[in-house]
């Protein structure tokens, strides 16, 4: 991937120009540090570049949205946290924002407006569908994933909390997969067994791990690749299907990087 494909400015050069952009790329903990999370972080700028987006990253200014802090029960680290961030917001006069992580997209979305941070908060798998149907982005017809049987996990915080369950299905049908849906989906999904910060502590007893069921489930479909919209999810997921020895056979996938691997250059 070409450096001029990977051009990411920081809101402080922005700032020190005298410009603005389109919107705020909030790139979160796990696609900053995370090897994995990263990938999906590069497709989803390459996206952006080449769909003449004007955006721009907080960099070293980005801190954690404290998230998994209140999920934990820590509610002061939570909104000293928050706080910093909305003071971050607002002096760079940022109104619209976009991620590729459910759970930050939920904080910054629904809870930070209780102390004061309203934002237009977007997930990308919305704002690829918005860039696609405005014609800024375009996918070539009969790609590598035509044909190719496609599931996808709903996050729960794309899905059941927000109420997002098109904008990811309708980027597998522009790619002319097929999409086939596990049994629990929608409303109706399971979690990954990330959520409710169980990403950063020990399970507790029980037959069988959560990731591990819904990995089934996703085999199960007998699907090529198992789309995510969550690099938690996709850490759940991904370790699922080595747990079965698939991982030759089945790929685990960000759509913002199925994305970039089909659109038309």
């Amino acid at each position: 991937m070409s450096q001029e494909a990977l051009k990411v400015r920081t809101m402080a050069e922005v700032a020190a120009a005298g410009e603005s952009v389109e919107v705020l790329f909030w790139v979160g903990c796990a696609g900053s540090f995370d090897q994995r999370a990263q990938k999906i972080t590069k497709a989803f700028v390459k996206i952006l570049n080449r769909a003449g987006v004007s955006f721009a990253v907080l960099g070293e200014e980005e801190t954690c949205t404290g998230d998994p802090a209140r999920r934990a029960g820590n509610e002061f680290l939570f909104q000293m946290m928050a706080f910093q961030n909305i003071q971050t917001f607002e002096a760079y006069g940022i109104k619209k924002i976009v991620t590729a992580c459910p759970h930050c997209f939920n904080m910054l979305k629904n809870e930070y407006s209780e102390l004061g941070g309203n934002y237009e908060v977007l997930h990308h798998t919305a704002f690829l569908q918005s860039l696609i149907d405005e014609g800024r982005l375009k996918l070539k017809e009969g790609g590598k994933f035509k044909g190719k049987r496609i599931t996808f996990h709903d996050s729960c915080y794309l899905g059941r909390a927000n109420g997002i369950y098109e904008a990811p299905r309708e980027l597998i049908r522009k790619l002319d997969a097929e999409l086939v849906e596990m049994k629990r989906c929608k409303s109706s999904g399971l979690c990954c067994g990330a959520g409710g910060a169980q990403m950063w502590k020990e399970d507790e007893p029980g037959d069988k791990r959560i990731n591990i069921e819904r990995s089934e489930e996703a085999l199960g479909t007998r699907a090529a690749v198992i789309a995510s919209a969550c690099p938690f999810c996709m850490t759940m997921l991904s370790d699922g299907v080595k747990n079965k020895e698939k991982e030759d056979e089945v790929a685990v996938r960000d759509l913002a990087e199925l994305i970039a691997e089909a659109e038309e250059l």
